[in-house]
């Protein structure tokens, strides 16, 4: 997926399930996930979305 694709989604994702969720950088493009399901390299992580951060 698209950066901008994936950034539109992460957003939307922590929004409507009120948790952190992290964009990852992968071989295939980008991914968002719960940030408590990754469990993977923290230098892939491009960005966190908390709705919750002021």
């Amino acid at each position: 997926m698209s950066l901008e694709t994936a950034q539109r989604y992460a957003w939307n994702l922590a929004c409507t399930l009120k948790v952190i969720i992290i964009l990852i950088e992968t071989d295939d493009g980008y991914n968002a996930m719960p940030s408590d399901d990754y469990d993977g390299d923290a230098d892939h992580v491009v960005r966190e979305y908390d709705v919750f951060s002021t």
